[in-house]
């Protein structure tokens, strides 16, 4: 019988017990992690250094790829060393940091995909207020808030998982996930718990509400466009910002509603992998892919050529 005091480690979900199938998972994550953290940091460097780039949308972008950054670096490494040291090994404390972290951060990205909607919004439906409603002020207070809301919601929901006591560290996920740490408590759910997974849907259901809301009347308003070219140009920046949040949203809904097993399951570790990894991966290519602005700030920083200028 295991309990909080005197459980030291847990156990992670093993990808596979033999050695080559090992360091495939290994090599695999490795790609992923590479591609995610070579994206985000081109996107991150060709903000901060490019004048042209320094504006509401791009900075809300810049703050996307360091939640993203953050986000993958938390769970992929801790999985790739315990796949190549052929271990399963995670301490008490560091699963509770993981777990923090990593709420953190997918609370804040989604925050801050949310705020890139109502940017989008002003900039699209109320192009004429837009310099006056999106100022600096506004960015770092909207900014602020994001990052506070991931704080406050990541700390209630550690601090209410980790209040119950487990009678196992069998963990079957490869990172500290929330649904799975609760398959494994002794006791009934507690009230910091509860109240996290009600401020949790709360906060999930009142911003895919208003992000709906927000593409409906910049759909909208972009058909009424007479310029062939200013929808595409609308349409360029919306369509990519949807589909990140339709993929995070309903993955990540699957992998934290649906009912847990007692034995790990490939479907709930596929889900796990596509809202967790995926768009952090995705992000700086649907982001950039149509966006000449950030292609040739990402060129620029590539060829170094680029000369800061001190503004």
């Amino acid at each position: 019988m295991f309990n909080r005091t005197a459980m030291s480690d847990f156990l992670l979900l093993e990808f596979s017990e033999v050695r080559e199938l090992q360091f495939l998972h290994f090599t695999v994550f490795l790609m992923v992690y590479l591609v995610t953290v070579t994206g985000n940091l081109l996107i991150i460097s060709s903000v901060a250094l490019d004048h042209h780039l320094h504006t509401p949308m791009y900075f809300f972008l810049m703050n996307l790829a360091v939640l993203d950054l953050g986000q993958v670096s938390v769970i992929v490494p801790k999985s790739m060393t315990n796949s190549l040291l052929n271990t399963r090994h995670i301490s008490y404390s560091g699963c509770v940091a993981q777990l923090f972290l990593f709420l953190f951060f997918i609370t804040s990205d989604f925050c801050i995909l949310t705020v890139m909607a109502y940017d989008r919004y002003v900039a699209i439906c109320n192009p004429l207020r837009y310099e006056m409603v999106i100022n600096r002020q506004a960015c770092i207070e909207m900014l602020t808030g994001v990052w506070v809301a991931g704080f406050l919601y990541s700390g209630m929901h550690t601090t209410g998982t980790f209040a119950t006591h487990f009678c196992s560290n069998v963990v079957n996920q490869f990172f500290c996930e929330i649904p799975q740490l609760i398959k494994l408590t002794c006791s009934d759910i507690n009230l910091i718990e509860m109240a996290a997974v009600v401020i949790g849907i709360i906060l999930l259901l009142g911003c895919f509400v208003y992000i709906l809301v927000t593409y409906v009347h910049i759909f909208t308003t972009v058909l009424r466009l007479p310029s062939a070219k200013g929808r595409q140009k609308a349409l360029s920046t919306c369509l990519p910002h949807l589909i990140v949040c339709s993929t995070f949203i309903f993955t990540g809904c699957v992998a934290y509603l649906k009912p847990v097993s007692n034995t790990p399951s490939w479907l709930e570790l596929i889900f796990t992998v596509i809202y967790s990894l995926v768009p952090p991966m995705l992000n700086p290519v649907i982001y950039s892919i149509r966006n000449k602005e950030i292609k040739n700030a990402m060129s620029r920083v590539l060829r170094f050529r680029y000369i800061p200028r001190i503004i």
